[in-house]
């Protein structure tokens, strides 16, 4: 499989707050490509929708939610940093980002208050944001790099696309940090479409019970707990598939399906991702047979359910 576009994906600068940046490269790279597809969607976006984008299949039965945002952090006073949602933060680690004066390749710097500040050698304009520098590694088993959460989401939902028929894509902002877009996206789909089941595309952690290279994780709970009859029609379905998979139970963790569990429409969801290794770090590691079992996974659940 060629990975190029994760690579791009990982690069794109998109911290909670600024994923205009992601669906502006979507939106470009939807229009260059979709004359390929199966099926072309229809693509719904606008200020109603502030910076998500939906693309519409066919007769879709079933959504699929990716996030679009990353982790980061956000430049406060002098050289002090804030944190996007919930980044490892080690001094030495790389971040970039642009501001007034220009491109920005700075160092993180973490005291022994667990305080966070950047070397530079100058200021940064308060509220500029800072992700970590991409340093994107591919071996003969392993993809690894900063943003694996959620590009290889939006890389699984942007292979998805070309052979799905019937269905929703949605590319949701602010996972990272609270969420907030689900709400009004969950009352499109279900409203407007009468969708009532949704997947969630996101990466989750390798655990003693999830491992690399055994397939991608279908989640039966982490700190919500999803209904499990959906659930185990998304285990039925994956078992007569053949395809790897790795059923994964938490107590804690969060995704998308949190929101649409409590929003007032009653859809079922599920969490089926790929596990990684250093998770919100930049070096985030995710086993190529996970990614390929993840897509094709999807492909058939779009296809089944």
């Amino acid at each position: 499989m060629d990975y190029s576009l994760l690579k791009t994906l990982c690069e794109t600068h998109a911290p909670s707050g600024e994923e205009h940046t992601m669906k502006a490269f979507l939106l470009d790279y939807i229009n260059n490509h979709q004359r390929n597809w199966k099926v072309q969607p229809k693509l719904i976006y606008g200020s109603e929708l502030q910076d998500c984008l939906v693309l519409v299949f066919g007769e879709p039965r079933t959504a699929v939610y990716a996030h679009m945002d990353s982790i980061g952090f956000t430049v406060r006073y002098e050289n002090q940093l804030v944190p996007i949602g919930g980044p490892e933060a080690k001094s030495g680690y790389k971040l970039s980002g642009k501001d007034s004066l220009g491109p920005i390749a700075c160092e993180l710097d973490v005291n022994d208050e667990g305080q966070v500040f950047y070397k530079f050698g100058r200021g940064i304009d308060t509220g500029t944001s800072l992700t970590f520098e991409c340093d994107f590694r591919e071996t003969g088993e392993y993809i690894q790099s900063c943003y694996l959460d959620n590009r290889l989401g939006i890389f699984n939902c942007l292979k998805l696309a070309e052979t799905l028929e019937n269905g929703m894509i949605i590319f949701s902002c602010w996972e990272e940090h609270g969420g907030g877009t689900v709400p009004f996206l969950a009352k499109l789909m279900y409203e407007q479409y009468k969708v009532k089941q949704a997947l969630i595309a996101d990466i989750t952690w390798v655990t003693e019970g999830v491992q690399h290279g055994k397939g991608v994780a279908i989640s039966m709970r982490d700190r919500n707990v999803p209904r499990q009859t959906f659930i185990r029609k998304i285990i039925d379905i994956a078992t007569d598939s053949n395809i790897p998979f790795q059923l994964e139970v938490e107590a804690s963790g969060s995704s998308d399906g949190r929101e649409l569990q409590q929003s007032p429409y009653p859809i079922d969801w599920c969490f089926v991702g790929a596990p990684e290794d250093n998770v919100h770090s930049p070096d985030e590691k995710v086993h190529k047979k996970d990614i390929e079992a993840m897509i094709s996974l999807y492909r058939k659940l779009m296809s089944a359910l």
